[in-house]
């Protein structure tokens, strides 16, 4: 137990381990790393075999979930990814203490973290979002799309009450319009990179005029590639899709972020 732990007992609080995610046994950490929690608890590891995770303590009467609790989270883990290979837990997963975190998690799950982080090894992955210039691409849908041209001009001043109507059907060929391009979108910029990673995963649109959404699972010695590949269809698309390339991350889209099923984010 840490002296942490011992002072928030000794006080009547009730604290936990919260967990970040599981690396390789020889992994270290800076002195004075923090993590989530209020305030803030110390980062440091704990082992099992040639297992470790990352770990600080937690006050369980303080509840988790301001955003810079997950901020926390995601950066400590996305600056691990960096050096090693780290398997991310869920946001929130804590248990009862250290031992806890050795047996019940490292040892119990032992040969499947070590195959995944075997998987892993020399790779990071990394994320490409992009939206669509808003104007470029309606005035893309009217020109290809005359139904869609039609319905604009008919109810160009027109009382939004009276052309309700009208303006839902104009909204749905455009979505089904933006939805087909997406589609195209991605397939294209797949094929552009084709060679360069090892694994993808297609995301979800996280906004309307979404383009592009796709996590990739790259070896380190190829990121730079990458990045310029990813840079040469940023100019080609420029006037058309705003490309962001973020990374290295960890790899959530290729690991999962499961917590243990014994732990708990505390009431």
């Amino acid at each position: 137990m840490t002296a942490q732990m011992e002072d928030q007992q000794a006080e009547g609080g009730r604290t936990g381990v919260y967990v970040y995610g599981i690396l390789p046994g020889d992994i270290k950490v800076e002195s004075g790393a923090e993590g989530v929690g209020d305030p803030p608890g110390e980062i440091r590891v704990v082992r099992h075999r040639d297992l470790a995770a990352l770990v600080s303590d937690v006050d369980l009467d303080r509840p988790l979930g301001r955003a810079e609790d997950l901020f926390a989270h995601e950066e400590l883990l996305d600056a691990t990814a960096a050096d090693v290979p780290v398997l991310p837990l869920r946001f929130g997963a804590v248990l009862t203490n250290d031992d806890a975190v050795a047996d019940e998690l490292l040892g119990a799950h032992y040969d499947e973290f070590t195959s995944a982080l075997k998987q892993l090894e020399g790779h990071a992955e990394y994320v490409v979002q992009g939206r669509y210039v808003e104007d470029v691409i309606l005035s893309e849908v009217l020109s290809e799309q005359p139904e869609a041209a039609q319905l604009n001009e008919a109810i160009r001043g027109m009382d939004p009450d009276v052309s309700r109507d009208e303006r839902m059907q104009l909204g749905e060929i455009i979505n089904n319009a933006i939805e087909a391009k997406r589609e195209a979108d991605t397939q294209a910029f797949g094929d552009a990179l084709s060679g360069q990673v090892t694994a993808s995963v297609v995301r979800p649109p996280s906004h309307e005029l979404g383009a592009v959404y796709v996590a990739l699972l790259v070896e380190t010695g190829k990121a730079e590639k990458l990045r310029q590949a990813v840079d040469r269809l940023a100019e080609q698309w420029q006037d058309r899709i705003e490309l962001r390339f973020l990374g290295p991350l960890a790899a959530y889209d290729f690991v999962g972020a499961a917590a243990p099923a014994d732990a708990t984010a505390g009431d």
